[in-house]
């Protein structure tokens, strides 16, 4: 199978989440910004696909479902290009945070700059490129945009965001994971389409699109204020995404991958291990990082040279095993155990 297995996928989603809290502030920004209008463009045809008043009344779901296979347009640019999307990035920090690779500082700074500069990417897309190029202002396309934006914010209750904005962020993770695992850009853009495609479908709220959908309603005259906006919308899909992604996905997958009290043997005797880094990691600062618990580097050989003769990109190795640290306390009880020194306090 020309596939990385989900236990190598888990340790590449480890070393991506220890290169994006490496990287330069001014690059972490820029970045950042970008993913918004990425993004932005699956969330522009999706809506412009919904503008179909027959079938929003004689088929619904049937609209929905066609326009909802636009939207991974939007993560495919954001994944092959290596953007920065706080909704991915809330799975890769935290496994590379249990795997004791970043400390709770790095995942601070990366998502609150991911966050806001999504935010900030979003709006100027939103505004700049669909608003004042009157994209949305006229006819079915004006009135959908408004009556997606009511649907968004208007019509569900708290709870219901939150909820679906769990499931809405475990889908999108599982299909960065899918990415992550193919090893060729063909499969890469297909284990994206359908999870992607599926939770848009089924009406999940996503934090970062729905900084498009929503805000383009307001533009046009939805009965929205942004204060009920970010209480109604943008607070209970920040909370539910991050929930989806770093406890459903992440944790969950790092406990049965990353945890194993015996060793598991993981080779990466494949060319496309740092291909599959280097693109889902974005632009890094290109000064060394040391892992502090071993002497190898990420590209490199014991002594820290890079394998194609260039200054490595060092990120903290496994070191061929995958093996976190939990994973290493686990052994040394379990040893301990078997040879009677455990003592009960």
């Amino acid at each position: 199978m020309d596939a990385f297995t989900p236990a190598q996928t888990m340790e590449l989603i480890s070393r991506v989440g220890a290169k994006k809290s490496k990287m330069r502030f001014d690059k972490l920004c820029l970045n950042s910004f970008l993913a918004g209008p990425l993004l932005g463009f699956g969330c522009a045809i999706t809506l412009s696909t919904n503008a179909a008043p027959w079938y929003q009344d004689n088929a619904p779901g049937l609209i929905r479902t066609i326009a909802a296979s636009f939207f991974p347009i939007g993560l495919i640019l954001v994944i092959l290009t290596g953007a920065d999307l706080f909704t991915s990035n809330v799975m890769f920090l935290p496994v590379a945070f249990l795997h004791r690779r970043v400390t709770l500082f790095d995942i601070g700074k990366s998502m609150f700059v991911s966050f806001f500069g999504n935010l900030a990417g979003m709006l100027f897309f939103m505004a700049i490129i669909v608003g004042y190029g009157g994209v949305f202002e006229h006819g079915a396309y004006k009135a959908e945009s408004i009556t997606f934006a009511i649907g968004k914010v208007v019509t569900p209750h708290w709870h219901q965001i939150f909820l679906k904005a769990i499931g809405a962020n475990w889908l999108v993770c599982l299909a960065v994971f899918m990415a992550i695992s193919s090893r060729e850009i063909g499969s890469k853009i297909l284990a994206i389409w359908w999870p992607i495609t599926t939770f848009v479908a089924l009406g999940m709220d996503h934090v970062i699109a729905n900084m498009f959908l929503i805000p383009m309603g307001i533009w046009n005259g939805a009965p929205i204020t942004v204060g009920y906006y970010i209480w109604k919308s943008m607070i209970p899909a920040f909370l539910g995404n991050t929930i989806g992604a770093a406890l459903f996905v992440g944790t969950a997958y790092w406990y049965l991958y990353l945890t194993s009290s015996d060793n598991i043997p993981v080779e990466f005797n494949l060319d496309g291990v740092n291909t599959a880094i280097d693109e889902m990691g974005g632009p890094m600062d290109r000064r060394l990082t040391k892992c502090p618990s071993c002497n190898e580097t990420m590209n490199g050989d014991s002594q820290g040279k890079a394998l194609n003769g260039t200054e490595p990109l060092d990120l903290p190795d496994s070191s061929g095993r995958i093996k976190s640290a939990i994973g290493r306390e686990l052994k040394a009880y379990s040893m301990e155990k078997r040879n009677g020194e455990v003592t009960r306090v």
